[in-house]
């Protein structure tokens, strides 16, 4: 368990030349959590994972969301919550100075005000159709709160092809490219014969009744005939943003400590 009368003893360890600085990172990187009782807040997962804890908000109580929040931003200059609804929102803003709320990407999030991301690499979010847009906000808004610069391309479906064709230097330039769409999902295997970068599909609900809610583009993109072309979960633009966030920006790596 971390206290400050240990964390004094490693830095003095670390001073004298009895800890390497990279042991000192191991170490903190598997420190406990933070128990509130109903949850159990990992405080040092940007420690070890290059980017915090992030909050999903459906089938949370308010109390329990005011509170985590509330906690988590005493440890990180951002804290980020996914899938909140407009009515949940209110009751955040009210009890939290400061939370902001996107109703678009149903992204809240509260920054401080120190906090200045310096916005890296590009990546380009790409939507099949305006119907696609609030998974595809999910993930670009995702994008720059962590710190990833973004291209948004929107409503360039395979129904008219060349208004994605008219991108295609703009999608070249990406280190990595979202692709949101519904119906047959056929957009992911199309920008992924374009591009030499990788292609994070995210398949949506948008479609009539043989979309299955999801699961016919979730099938067309998992059989893709475009190679470097991987997929997220249905209406996953988080998890779509956080890997394309990985693959952009690479966390820097300690050397290994030598035993």
């Amino acid at each position: 368990m971390l206290t400050e009368q240990s964390l004094r003893a490693w830095i003095r360890d670390l001073r004298s030349g009895k800890r390497r600085p990279a042991e000192l990172l191991e170490r903190l990187s598997r420190l406990p959590y933070e128990n509130l009782g109903f949850a159990r807040l990992d405080t040092h997962r940007r420690l070890r994972r290059g980017l915090p804890e992030v909050i999903f908000c459906e089938g949370k109580q308010p109390d329990h969301l005011i509170a985590i929040a509330q906690r988590l931003s005493r440890h990180e200059s951002l804290v980020l919550l996914t899938r909140l609804s407009a009515s949940m929102a209110q009751v955040l803003q009210q009890a939290i100075p400061g939370f902001r709320y996107e109703a678009l990407s149903r992204l809240g999030f509260i920054r401080s005000p120190q906090a200045r991301t310096r916005l890296k690499g590009l990546v380009a979010v790409v939507s099949a159709g305006t119907s696609d847009l609030a998974v595809a906000e999910e993930a670009a808004k995702t994008l720059e709160l962590i710190g990833s610069r973004v291209l948004r391309l929107y409503d360039v479906g395979v129904a008219g092809l060349h208004r994605l064709l008219e991108h295609w230097q703009a999608l070249r330039s990406a280190r990595v490219i979202v692709v949101v769409a519904g119906m047959e999902g056929a957009l992911a295997s199309v920008v992924g014969g374009l591009v030499s970068c990788p292609v994070v599909a995210v398949p949506t609900s948008v479609g009539y009744g043989a979309s299955f809610e999801g699961i016919a583009p979730l099938l067309t993109m998992l059989n893709s005939c475009a190679p470097g072309v991987g997929v997220v979960n249905i209406d996953n633009g988080f998890g779509a943003a956080y890997l394309a966030h990985i693959i952009n920006c690479p966390a820097k790596r300690s050397a290994p400590t030598r035993r």
